[in-house]
Parts: structure tokens; sequence; C-alpha cells
């Protein structure tokens, strides 16, 4: 028969494994600095033709006044003066070129703690490209696209002490009498902003014309993971009530271009903690799209949405209005933004677990204050909620070390016959009433929530950076000193201690060298996820040399 034990260790270890698989793709994604090499035939590309349901249908957009003639291969600059805007959480970068949010920075959140002062950036034309674009598209007459060039009042933009909003208008303008006033509205402690595009029809003609906005993401290389079912993802997400959340990979946006009519959708980027987002308006009826750009060695990948044309009289106006968001992901803000952002919150196939675990642990820490002593107190509740399950398996495990004098006689008696062997095993078992299995199958049964905790601890933003006591600042990244995974490997052989020995003795040597081998593998994960392991394990051993001696007494 297999040692119960040994189906556990094994099961173990394929868990770890695959998260340890997972955890080096989160963590090793880079970004590569490839030259793009893009003429201006892509680039003028990068917005589908007006071709969405009603009307425009087989129009082609006129570029608009701002829009150069000719661009050189290559030339993905943006303008020198760009438009400084800030609030308390948010530093943006718009350039006048069609109001293109080109940088991003998160005022609350640092890089690392050792860089305290320098923000995460979410936009970037610097270390690959990755923008936020909106524009116009029209029928037989002018808009501004993302090459309009617009005019400003000022440079720099900052929320006022003691204001709530700020508004920074970009003003567009063309000889027909055609005013277009695009505006960003931020608001204090908000990472979500309103872009609102007026059109004033001045023009002595009909203006008929849509928004699209989009994000455009360059290339990133990510690697092949077999848990990449849950893993960290970086790439494109749209949302729609029939199919709900749905990631896309980076080049599956160009290889198998979307097209669909979405109403109360959205679509992002997103990246480990973070993510932006464009979210039009409720019930507006969208059209999704995607594609890539540029050259093989520096593609860029587009994820998009335009809305249904809109008719705008002479002397007439209309508006166009849609929101951005970009900042961490904090499933609070998100979930009242729109339906189903908060999925973004990426715990993959268990998050009907993970979502529950998260709202628990959550709560507990606004009690407390302190993310490591919330780890600690929710792995005490799941620990309470398996315990009749725990004292199953702790049970069967201890009778199986009650018997085992008894199973070394049989394997002495009968040597190789390893079919007479197993008969008399059985036997035993049937007369001692032993369940072989008695001690794996609860453990198979917490995996699911052990696996579901773990994602929690590694996606949820309010994580990171987090500080626990002592020498744990961050319980996102690896313990420094090794404290805990040291404490861990001495739990894991006390624990040894407690079940029975295997009675073959290359398995008890394998046995010997597992705490050592889980020292060392656990070195590397997360401090908040060692910290759970730890406080488990504890736990056990608390529990089960409690009733192993309780059953050995009883006999």
């Amino acid at each position: 028969m297999i040692d119960s034990r040994l189906f556990g260790y094994i099961t173990l270890a394929f868990i770890s494994i695959l998260i340890y698989q997972a955890w080096q793709q989160d963590y090793g994604v880079k970004v590569p600095q490839a030259e793009d090499a893009v003429s201006e035939e892509a680039l003028v590309q990068d917005v589908p033709k007006a071709d969405f349901s009603s009307t425009l249908e087989n129009a082609s957009a006129p570029p608009s006044t701002g829009v150069a003639d000719s661009l050189s291969p290559g030339d993905l600059s943006v303008s020198a003066d760009l438009i400084s805007v800030e609030t308390d959480v948010l530093r943006l970068q718009i350039d006048p070129k069609g109001g293109t949010v080109v940088s991003a920075e998160l005022l609350d959140y640092s890089i690392d703690l050792e860089h305290p002062e320098q923000p995460v950036h979410i936009f970037s034309i610097d270390e690959g490209f990755y923008v936020a674009q909106s524009g116009l598209q029209a029928k037989n007459a002018m808009a501004p696209d993302h090459y309009a060039e617009y005019k400003t009042d000022q440079q720099q933009y900052i929320l006022s002490e003691g204001a709530n909003e700020l508004r920074v208008p970009f003003f567009w303008q063309d000889a027909s009498g055609l005013k277009v006033t695009k505006t960003f509205i931020l608001k204090r402690g908000d990472y979500d902003l309103d872009v609102v595009h007026q059109v004033e029809n001045g023009s002595q003609q009909i203006w008929q014309g849509l928004q699209y906005r989009q994000l455009q993401h360059s290339y990133v290389e990510q690697k092949s993971s077999m848990f990449s079912g849950a893993r960290s993802f970086t790439g494109g997400v749209i949302y729609s009530p029939d199919e709900h959340y749905e990631k896309i990979e980076l080049k599956e946006l160009s290889e198998k271009p979307l097209k669909r009519n979405i109403t109360n959708g959205w679509i992002a980027m997103i990246q480990h903690y973070f993510l932006a987002a464009w979210i039009p308006q409720r019930d507006d009826e969208e059209q999704f799209y995607s594609l890539g750009v540029g050259s093989p060695a520096g593609e860029r990948y587009v994820l998009g949405l335009k809305s249904t044309v809109k008719t705008v009289a002479t002397g007439e106006s209309a508006e166009f209005v849609s929101k951005l968001y970009v900042g961490p992901k904090i499933i609070k803000k998100l979930e009242k933004l729109a339906t189903g952002l908060e999925l973004t919150v990426d715990y993959g196939y268990l998050t009907v677990i993970s979502q529950p675990l998260f709202w628990l642990l959550q709560k507990v820490y606004d009690f407390l204050g302190n993310w490591g002593w919330a780890i600690i107190i929710v792995t005490l509740m799941i620990k309470a909620v398996f315990y009749k399950l725990a004292e199953t398996s702790y049970r069967s495990m201890a009778n199986m070390r009650r018997v085992q004098p008894k199973m070394a006689a049989i394997k002495e008696r009968y040597g190789d016959d390893k079919q007479r062997q197993s008969k008399a095993m059985m036997e035993l078992y049937k007369k001692e009433k032993i369940n072989p299995l008695g001690g794996c199958l609860p453990m198979v049964i917490q995996i699911p929530v052990f696996i579901a905790l773990y994602w929690v601890l590694l996606e949820s933003v309010e994580l990171r950076q987090a500080p626990f006591m002592f020498w744990i600042h961050d319980l996102s990244t690896k313990d420094p000193y090794f404290v805990l995974p040291v404490i861990m490997g001495i739990s894991m052989f006390i624990q040894q201690k407690l079940n029975p020995a295997p009675v073959d003795p290359i398995q008890a040597k394998v046995f010997m060298l597992l705490p050592f081998i889980f020292t060392v593998f656990f070195a590397f994960f997360p401090a908040g996820l060692v910290l759970y392991w730890v406080v488990n394990n504890v736990l056990t051993i608390a529990q089960q040399w409690f009733i192993t001696r309780r059953v050995l007494a009883d006999k």
C-alpha cells in the first residue's frame, strides 16, 4: 500500500513546484528595449476606420489639421512641451499632440522600499511604449484624432489646497468653424478621470462623428508557466455582460483581431498590482477592437473601443464622455466604477475561494491595522474550519504509527512477495479499523484553500510593501534574513517526527531531506506566504501532537 504521508508530500511538492514556477513568471517579466521601426502608414492604421454599426460605413476619416504629412520611420517622439497635471495621488504628463496620456505616476506607491521617492509609473514612452489615446473620427469632415495639435492655457495644472476637482481643457478648431474641447476632469483621492470631448459645430454643414479610446502597449515577453491559469498577467482584458472577464495575450491582439459590439463593458491593460482601463458611459453600445502596429522587432498592440455615431447640426453641440482609470488594483475602488472591474485582481480559477478569503483578510486588517497579524488570524480561522477534517487525518496517522511494528513484521515475513504482503497489510488495516487513505484525503480537500490564499497574498496590492514587525518590512517580497523559511523548515522537521516513520528506508532518507529542500525553496517566496505556512505548521504540530497522544493513550 502507498504510505499516506508519501502521497501527501508528493502532492505538496507538486503544488509547490507549480507555485514556484508561477512566482518566477510573475517576477521574471522583462520589457524589451526594442527599436520601434514604424512607418507612417502603420501609425495611421492604429485607429480602425469608422465602420461601426449605423453610419460612417465605408467612410474614410480625413486627417485632422494637426497630423504631419509624413513621419520618419521609428518616429514615436512626443511634443517637447508636455502638459503636467498633478493631484494628491496622480501626476500625469499629457501630450498636446492628440491629448495623449504618455506618463502616469502613482504618488502613493513607490517602485520599492529602497527608493521611496520614485513613484510607480503606469504609462511610459521611455521604457517600452505604453500610452492612453483618444480622439474623434468624422465622415467627410475634420475631426481631432490622437495626432491633432491641441492648444492649452497653461503648461502645468495642480489641484489646489482645499479643492476637490481639477479641470484640464485642450482646445482644437478648424477653418470651417468646428470647435472641439477635450477636457480631463480629475478629483481628489481618485485614480479615475473623466475624458470629455465637447463638439461645437460652427460650420455650415452637419457633422457626424464618433469617439474612440485605446490603450497602446509595446511587446512584453511572457514565459510559459504550468500554472499560467492563475498567475499574474500582463496583457489585455475585456469585459462584457455575456462573456464576462476575458484575458487576451498581447500577441493575440494582432493575431486574432477583436471586433465585437458590447454594451456595459470595458477594456483594460493589466499588470501585477496595477492597471489602466477605459470605461464608457453605462448603456452606451461600443465596438471593441484590437490590432498590432509596427515592425516585428518593435511591434505594439492596441486595444480600444469606439462609440456609435453622433450627429451635430450647425450651431449645436454634443459631448462624448468616457472614464480613464490608471492606478492600483484596489477592489473597493474598482467595483464602484464598473461591473466586473474588480476581476482584474486576478486570482485565477480559484477566484470563488480567493475573493471571500481576501474579504476576510481585509476585515481583520481593518480591525488590527497590520497585514501580518491579519494573515495569522485568518490562518487560525482556516485551521478552525478544517479542524474536524484534520483530526481525521491525524487520527489515521496516529493509528498507522501505532501498528507500525506489525507492518514492519509483515514486510520482513513476506520479503519480496508483494502480493502476499499487500494482502496481509489489508487484513491488518481491516482488523485495526484503519483507513490507509484517511491521512491524505483531508489534506487534498484543503489544498484549493491553500492555493487560493497563496494568490490572495501574491495578487493583492494592499500587501505590496506592507510591513509586519521587526525585520519584515514588505510581506510581498522574500524575508531578507531568511528567518521565516528556517523556522518553516524546523517546523516541517518536527512534523515528520510526529508522523509514523516509513517502513521503506529509501523513503525515510527522502523524508529526512525534505525539510532542508523546502527551506531553500521557500527562501525566495513572499514573506507573507511563508508566514502563513509557518503559522499553519505550528498549529498543525500542536493539533497533531494532542490527537496522537490521545489516540495512543486510548489504545
